[in-house]
Formats: C-alpha cells, sequence, structure tokens
C-alpha cells in the first residue's frame, strides 16, 4: 500500500506540475518547437526544472534501495543506435503534430476535449502495434 500512494501521490504531482507548466497546452508547445515563428522560449524553463533534478537523482540514487522495495532503474546506456533513433524521430513528429506527449496527453484528457481523446487513443494504438512493426524492422533490418 505505501508503495501505491507514494506512485499515486507523484503521479499526482507530475500531473500537476505538467499542467501548471503549460505542457498540456498543445499550443504552447507547438509556440517552443517553432523557432522560425513566434517561438516561445517558455518550455525550456520545464525542462531544465525536469532533466537537472534526474540528473541529480541518478547520482544520488547510485547503489541505494528505495524506501518501499524493489530498485531503482538502471541509467540508460548513452549509445546511439537505430531504436533511439527511430524512436527519438517518431516521437518528434507526433509532438510537433499534436503538440502533446504520452504524459501530457493524459494529463489532458479530463479537460482537453475530443481531439485528446483521439490522440490519446491513437497513441495507445501505436504502443500495441509497435512491437508487431519491430519484429518486421528486425526481419528487414537485423538490429545491431
Amino acid at each position: 500500500m505505501p508503495r501505491f500512494l507514494l506512485a499515486f501521490l507523484a503521479g499526482g504531482l507530475f500531473g500537476t506540475g505538467l499542467f501548471l507548466s503549460g505542457m498540456t497546452d498543445a499550443a504552447k508547445v507547438q509556440g517552443w518547437l517553432d523557432v522560425f515563428g513566434a517561438w516561445d522560449p517558455t518550455l525550456a524553463f520545464v525542462m531544465g526544472g525536469a532533466i537537472i533534478p534526474m540528473a541529480i537523482a541518478w547520482r544520488i540514487a547510485e547503489g541505494r534501495k528505495p524506501l518501499v522495495g524493489g530498485t531503482f532503474p538502471k541509467p540508460p546506456e548513452p549509445k546511439l543506435g537505430r531504436n533511439l533513433v527511430v524512436g527519438s524521430v517518431l516521437f518528434g513528429v507526433g509532438w510537433g503534430l499534436a503538440g502533446l506527449c504520452p504524459g501530457p496527453a493524459v494529463a489532458s484528457l479530463s479537460y482537453g476535449g475530443w481531439p485528446h481523446w483521439v490522440f490519446f487513443a491513437a497513441m495507445i494504438a501505436g504502443m500495441i502495434l509497435t512491437p508487431f512493426a519491430r519484429a518486421q524492422l528486425d526481419r528487414v533490418v537485423p538490429a545491431e
């Protein structure tokens, strides 16, 4: 139960932060991506506010155990490969077209109207179809 409660509180804090920072506002996100137009640099502070504490947390968590059991995930390998490039391109295209990524998409379901539900459904469909697409890609071009 403590683990569930902590996960619930962390998720609520995360969703509140996304909402307050404007990350659930597709127009604001698209303004951040429009570097040659009406560029809105405010989301750089949101990203810095996420990246900097996470970099510190990786260092602090090294060799420690969580308070409620289990283990901390290992930091990602700093390897540039096909999976990272293809995943990054697909994520970036979706983020640029819709102005939402998975966290803000879920956080905006309660107030975003039907377009957010359509995006959410497409996102879930993409998650379900990805293993099949990955298997096809691996058959055509084997991974390193």
